[in-house]
């Protein structure tokens, strides 16, 4: 296959991709996705369903193990659909929310005008600062305090620093509105420990399962210990009180989803087994290792680490010094085999389309066995081929360096067990 080439030959460093398991891969093509199961365990509209009932309770239990969750969600398509399902559970259209500028880091469906996000409700938005290009939270408090929104959001899609989720949930609680962590960049760390997780302090944890937490593609909502708080966790509806949990599983189906990709389900649970193991633990430590390692050989090549470097998987990077946008670095670096994705930096002089940067990302590259030397050889091949070096050249080098690292075929179960 023409894609499946593509992957083994080139270099992956879009932040939001990796390489699962065999395991899961196989899983995702087993017999399961013959399987139609409206609803949820032992209270499907569809028979036959003993089998996925029991599948789908397992994957439950394994991903509040896994995040000392007290309620989850593992049937969302997508991180996209789980951040609508809670807004559909705990907000009324037109309802004001407030999460990070898409062209500050945010994502989009924290609120952007071209989201359903951002068309159904009065979507406002908080930066980083100017300088540092990390949360303002003077700007956090002074958008609460102005806007009185019904729900905050934290997480992002392009911000490379560790986040205070303690300190968006003391705010949440001064304004009296419910705390949304989307956690699906940062999922795998948060597993392994390397980030502080938000499933304590938020109302709502929603999360991919692929990036970093290296899942098949999916989403999960989590509740911790507010599952039983009566603060935005309960509702009237129909006469009786509801439990937002109950809302919540309203809310995916039949709400925004009909039947449930158990296939997919099941791969999860096979991700959240994998990262309840020492070797994801190195992995992750690995990744935050290659991050910093790339950021750091790309200043040394003149290209700005925005913030001045990382803690997590991301490297977003400042191109104007290149004489360079991020649109045509995408397109000139994937001509040689280094796929990377253009990206918006703080306070931006060029549009979305345009953009000034572009957004690196080490999880599927680590995946590949790679360390922080070959982030120093990454490097030098992104630098090359930004300066207008030989692209023929530095295309038979991308191929020959990624020949080192199989993919697929090729590669055992111990890439994924070191």
């Amino acid at each position: 296959m023409e894609e499946e080439e593509r992957q083994k030959n080139g270099l992956e460093l879009i932040a939001s991709e990796n390489f699962v398991s065999p395991t899961i891969r196989s899983v995702c093509g087993s017999v399961l996705t013959h399987k139609y199961a409206e609803g949820y365990p032992g209270k499907r509209y569809y028979g036959g369903c003993e089998v996925v009932d029991k599948i789908e309770h397992e994957v439950q239990e394994q991903f509040k193990a896994l995040f000392q969750a007290e309620y989850v969600n593992v049937q969302p398509h997508s991180g996209s659909s789980a951040n609508l399902a809670v807004y559909f559970a705990s907000l009324k259209p037109g309802d004001t929310i407030l999460g990070m500028d898409l062209a500050h880091g945010g994502h989009l469906t924290h609120g952007s005008s071209v989201s359903i996000s951002g068309k159904w409700f009065h979507a406002v938005s908080y930066t980083v600062d100017r300088i540092s290009h990390t949360i303002d939270f003077d700007d956090v408090r002074a958008k609460l305090a102005k806007h009185r929104p019904k729900i905050l959001i934290a997480g992002a899609s392009s911000y490379s620093r560790i986040i205070d989720f303690a300190a968006f949930r003391t705010l949440a609680d001064e304004f009296d509105t419910l705390l949304l962590v989307d956690m699906a960049h940062i999922a795998g760390l948060v597993a392994a420990g390397l980030h502080p997780s938000p499933v304590e302090h938020a109302h709502f944890v929603t999360s991919t399962t692929h990036k970093t937490l290296r899942g098949p593609r999916g989403g999960i909502i989590l509740m911790g210990k507010d599952f039983d708080n009566p603060f935005g966790v309960v509702a009237q509806k129909s006469g009786r009180t509801k439990r937002m949990s109950e809302l919540l599983d309203a809310s995916i189906i039949p709400g925004i989803q009909g039947g449930p990709l158990l296939h997919i389900i099941a791969a999860k649970g096979v991700c959240a087994s994998e990262a309840a193991t020492p070797a994801f633990v190195q992995y992750q430590h690995q990744v935050c290792a290659n991050a910093q390692a790339l950021a750091e050989a790309c200043e040394s090549k003149g290209m700005m680490a925005v913030s001045g470097g990382t803690d997590n998987h991301i490297v977003l990077l400042d191109l104007r010094s290149q004489k360079i946008t991020g649109r045509d670095a995408e397109r000139i670096l994937d001509s040689v085999g280094i796929t990377v994705n253009k990206n918006m930096i703080p306070y931006d002089p060029n549009g979305p389309l345009t953009t000034s940067g572009i957004r690196l990302g080490t999880p599927a590259v680590t995946t590949r066995g790679m360390k922080e030397t070959d982030m120093h050889t990454i490097a030098e091949l992104i630098s090359r081929t930004l300066q207008g070096d030989d692209l023929d050249s530095i295309r038979k080098t991308v191929r020959e360096f990624a020949s080192h690292f199989p993919l697929f075929l090729e590669v055992s179960e111990e890439v994924y067990a070191k």
